[in-house]
């Protein structure tokens, strides 16, 4: 076999080079979840399905991909007021929703109030999610004052899915899950919750790569539009 020449050499390391560009270009995005809402966003953003990498996070532990450098972004419902995370302006909205079993009084339902749900129990605080957040996304009372008992423990999305299929339990949540839940499974639109900002968050001593910043820009400009 004939010794590479320079040129060879040359076209070698181009090669190389536009490969390993290629690969720092992907956004490494970090969801909980259903990924069709992050898709919308990406869309929006005027971005190719292929320049964003999908990094699954769990409820429990929130952060901790983005903590561990294994994930540039990740997507947020309102604000974590986590003191090393800095986050964007609104990319976008999320409507409001109930989770409960096919079998539940509620399932059949185009939508819900809150103050209806408020008869059934849901879910307390995960791991090292943010309570005030969870508040948000679970307020202890609704807006006429029921308290919504949250007694049963979240853990995962399937051992969720298990209670609800078993039980009269409920879990007030987002529309976007519905693109993940199983099919006995029904995610009902609660009408009197307001839609939950969406916004991107990143670790603040950590500067964002280029393209990083430019698709959070691109997103943030798609927002307003």
């Amino acid at each position: 076999m004939p010794a590479p020449t320079a040129t060879t050499t040359s076209t070698l390391t181009t090669v190389t080079a536009t490969a390993t560009a290629t690969a720092t270009r992907t956004v490494r995005l970090g969801v909980h979840g259903s990924t069709h809402l992050a898709a919308r966003l990406v869309a929006a953003a005027g971005h190719a399905p292929e320049s964003v990498e999908y990094v699954p996070y769990e409820v429990t532990e929130p952060f901790a991909p983005l903590r561990a450098g294994e994930a540039d972004l990740m997507i947020v419902k309102y604000d974590p007021l986590e003191q090393d995370l800095a986050v964007s302006r609104p990319v976008g909205f999320d409507g409001r929703a109930v989770l409960v079993g096919s079998h539940h009084p509620l399932a059949g339902r185009a939508s819900v109030s809150v103050e209806e749900v408020a008869e059934y129990g849901g879910f307390r605080c995960p791991g090292d999610f943010p309570a005030h957040v969870w508040d948000l996304v679970v307020p202890p009372r609704t807006p006429l004052g029921r308290p919504i008992r949250r007694i049963h423990a979240m853990t995962t999305l399937t051992a969720m899915a298990r209670l609800l299929r078993s039980t009269y339990a409920i879990h007030l949540s987002f529309r976007s899950l519905d693109a993940v839940v199983p099919p006995d499974i029904k995610v009902v639109p609660v009408h009197d919750l307001p839609p939950s900002p969406v916004a991107f968050a990143w670790l603040r001593e950590t500067e964002p790569p280029q393209h990083v910043r430019r698709f959070v820009e691109d997103a943030q400009r798609a927002a307003l539009r």
